[in-house]
Order: C-alpha cells, then structure tokens, then sequence
C-alpha cells in the first residue's frame, strides 16, 4: 500500500491571511493549482481554493483587494505523509474535500494530495471512490 509521500505533491506554496485575493488567485493561475493553505506565525490557519474565491468572493461582490482571511475555509483538514493513500481517501470522502494538506509527524507541511494525484498513479480505483463520496450531498 502506497504512503502519501509516494503520490503527494511536493512543491507546496503558502499565502498569508493577510494577502488579498487577487494575489492568492493570480499564484494560483500561475501555478497552476487550486488550493493554498494559508499560514500564520508558522501555523496551518486554513486553506483557500479557488472555489472558495468564486463562491465566498466574487458571488457575493467583494473586490479583489479582500483579505485572504475573510473568504478562506478555516478548520484545516490534513494528513500525515506517513499514512497510507487509503488513510487520506477516507478523511477526503469523509469531508468532502478533493484536495489534503499533508504534513509530517513534526506538523511541517510537506506536501497536498489532491485526487488528481490519486488518479494518476496504481490508486485509481481509490481515487474514483473517493471521487463517488465527496460528490454525494452532504
């Protein structure tokens, strides 16, 4: 069974709270990636994706200069880059989230699992389960 530091990815950014989100949206389109943990004095504080900009954001009117911290999702949600794939499709399915900060037994971040990853390795059948739970109403 896989570790999630064998599907993970590793090049890992973090944004303050106290960006805005036009900074935020801007690194996320030009790394190509959906999901920024936010972190605050060394800390996990949240993370924001890019769904959390067009729904918290841009449908409710707030301009580009907003505070990271008004719109992003609090209550982190992450796993250990020791645990195993399925560990991680668990607490995906579990929360409904396609996207996992992963961190080591220091609580270091080291990584993000996203299903993508999951599905672009021998995890596949893992990845369309989890796929199948996080898009059931909650």
């Amino acid at each position: 069974m896989h570790k999630l530091k064998d599907v993970m990815t590793r090049s890992v950014e973090v944004i303050s709270p106290e960006a805005t989100i036009s900074e935020a949206a801007q690194r996320m389109r030009d790394g190509n990636f959906g999901l920024l943990p936010v972190g605050e004095n060394d800390r996990l504080i949240g993370t924001l994706s890019d769904r959390d900009i067009a729904v918290r954001a841009v449908a409710e009117g707030k301009d580009s200069k907003t505070k990271v911290r008004d719109v992003m999702s609090e209550g982190v949600r992450w796993c250990f880059e020791d645990e195993t794939v399925e560990q991680a499709v668990k607490i995906m399915s579990d929360h409904q989230i396609r996207r996992l900060p992963v961190v080591n037994r220091d609580k270091r971040l080291t990584g993000i699992v996203a299903l993508a990853d999951l599905a672009a390795g021998k995890e596949i059948g893992q990845a369309a389960k989890a796929l199948s739970e996080i898009s059931e109403p909650a």
